[in-house]
């Protein structure tokens, strides 16, 4: 499974008024497992940044004015995301600005060179219903530093987006905690005590509580588009206290 986190910064808010691309950042995620590659450019627009934008992202016309076009740049991009599934957060703003830079080169929309889209905002409404859910929020929620994010950056952004991703998604892919995934070492009372300490007792969920995590997991279902992994666990009886 081969994942690109995606994300770009503009000069403005719509391409049909002339906005173009500016920074284009991802990060590769195998078996959702970060690898270390990524790609990263910055490209010149040949026009100004509206002053909206360059307030969240900083890259002015002078520190742009020697970056590459991007049709120098698009086939390494399209190379990178090759076969892989892109996830974005609020995907339908950076796919239009990216189509709308491939329809000036004359070159096919960006569906048609990976294996589809995942828009992580509608991912983080599904699961956090009535919550905000910019990137911001979902890392103070998920317990991922930002701290050093004082302007938006597309490299910067999409790691923090491959951090919220993989901690958003956890439950679908992991049913064990990380401590018991290490092998089992010392002696022979060690190990038994070690045993005995997993003996934990059993509390039983209430009837409300059953309804809730009914309700968590029909939104899981949604966002997997079919049966989460939890629904092969057998349901458990509510308790009585």
């Amino acid at each position: 499974m081969r994942w690109i986190v995606l994300d770009t910064e503009t000069t403005g808010l719509d391409p049909a008024y002339g906005h173009r691309v500016i920074e284009i950042g991802a990060i590769e995620v195998i078996n959702r497992t970060i690898t270390g590659r990524d790609f990263h450019t910055y490209l010149k627009p040949d026009r100004d940044s509206d002053p909206g934008a360059l307030n969240v992202h900083g890259l002015t016309t002078e520190f742009l004015s020697d970056k590459p076009l991007f049709a120098e740049k698009i086939d390494e991009l399209l190379a990178f995301i090759d076969g892989a599934e892109l996830i974005i957060h609020n995907a339908p703003f950076d796919l239009k600005f990216l189509n709308a830079e491939l329809t000036r080169l004359g070159r096919e929309g960006v569906t048609n060179f990976c294996d589809g889209v995942i828009d992580s905002l509608v991912h983080a409404k599904t699961l956090h219903p009535g919550k905000r859910n910019s990137l911001d929020a979902l890392c103070d929620r998920y317990g991922i530093s930002n701290a050093h994010r004082t302007l938006h950056g597309a490299l910067l952004d999409s790691r923090l987006l491959a951090e919220v991703w993989l901690a958003m998604t956890r439950g679908q892919d992991s049913l064990m905690m990380d401590n018991f995934d290490e092998p089992v070492t010392g002696s022979q009372a060690a190990i038994e005590h070690r045993q005995d300490a997993l003996n934990l007792p059993v509390i039983l969920p209430s009837a409300d509580e059953l309804q809730a995590h009914e309700k968590y997991l029909a939104a899981l279902d949604k966002a997997a588009k079919g049966d989460c992994v939890w629904r092969k666990f057998e349901p458990l009886t509510p308790s009585e206290n």
